[in-house]
């Protein structure tokens, strides 16, 4: 039991530390945040970040979140860059160096050739006198007071304060922009998250001969004969001009057995529930699921402007899409 608190403690103290590291970032927030979002928003090419050991690794995670947030961006390995990778560097780019001490030997070897061409430079360091800060056209300032290791040695708070002064830029930028869900979608078109805001009721419902459907004055029986067939766990009920005026689900159904109603004598309109609830085909398949469990509905009726039924889903096919 000692040994497991010692854990916990460990583990407290280090997110204590990395909490407060982070919460100092607020009073290092000041016209150079503003003057390289400015040059960013600007930029005509792509953010380079490079950045050596650990900061090379929070690098190629600020990188990826820049893509992805609508700052076109890629990580260069400072290393790479001296031999050879500096022809992926033009003058349209701009430049985003992090080192914690300002004097990463691979950086500061190639900050004369990104002058030259004349790139701006964005530094992100803990020391605003180290040979980079100076180079920059701004510096990100992300010192903190102890590193979450007790040797102070590890970058650990170091390297979160990078991690979130690099979030704080992308999102800035990206309000900046008015990048929107469906931009965000298409940038994650493989993943959970593009299928939920970028798939839609069309993409996932049935249509045609697969969508159950019978006609006002259908007896019950025949009714639970389209429900079983099409097994969706429901029926759209029609006029004789093929508008839908209600559905039957499974929870009718069980209401209906519930009050004995004979299954032979019974119109389908007597037990369906009209005046159901529809959506069109061209909503979002996020927005269709959202109003399913608003209304504690398992499926659902796609109608067109005549209020005919173009298509249907249920739960299931949500679930298949990978909506959910």
């Amino acid at each position: 039991m000692s040994k497991q608190a010692d854990f916990l403690a460990s583990a407290r103290r280090t997110i204590q530390l990395e909490a407060d590291a982070v919460k100092d970032l607020e009073k290092h927030l000041d016209g150079d945040f503003q003057r390289a979002c400015e040059l960013m928003s600007q930029c005509t090419g792509r953010i380079i970040v490079t950045g050596m050991g650990k900061s090379g690794h929070i690098g190629r995670k600020i990188a990826a979140t820049l893509a992805s947030t609508g700052t076109p961006s890629f990580f260069v390995h400072p290393g790479e860059a001296s031999h050879g990778d500096l022809g992926m560097f033009t003058s349209e780019d701009v430049v985003l160096a992090l080192s914690n001490s300002g004097e990463t030997s691979e950086i500061v070897t190639i900050l004369p050739l990104i002058k030259r061409m004349n790139a701006p430079l964005i530094s992100m360091t803990a020391k605003p006198e180290s040979n980079l800060s100076r180079a920059a056209d701004a510096n990100l300032h992300i010192g903190v007071e102890k590193e979450a290791c007790p040797l102070n040695l590890a970058p650990t708070s170091s390297t979160t304060a990078q991690l979130v002064m690099g979030d704080a830029l992308a999102i800035a930028l990206l309000e900046a922009k008015g990048f929107s869900a469906e931009d965000f979608a298409f940038s994650h078109p493989g993943g959970s998250l593009g299928r939920r805001l970028l798939l839609k009721v069309e993409n996932v419902m049935h249509t045609g001969s697969d969508i159950p459907t019978v006609r006002s004055g259908t007896m019950l029986n025949d009714a639970l004969l389209e429900v079983t067939q099409k097994r969706l766990g429901m029926t759209a009920v029609l006029d004789t001009e093929g508008t839908v005026i209600g559905i039957f689900t499974d929870g009718d159904l069980r209401r209906a057995l519930d009050h004995e109603v004979n299954l032979k004598s019974t119109a389908i309109e007597e037990v369906m529930t009209p005046n159901c609830t529809t959506i069109r085909a061209d909503i979002l398949a996020a927005e269709c699921l959202q109003i399913m469990e608003s209304k504690q509905i398992n499926a659902l009726l796609v109608v067109d402007e005549q209020n005919r039924p173009v298509g249907a889903l249920n739960m299931h096919d949500l679930l298949k899409a990978g909506v959910l």
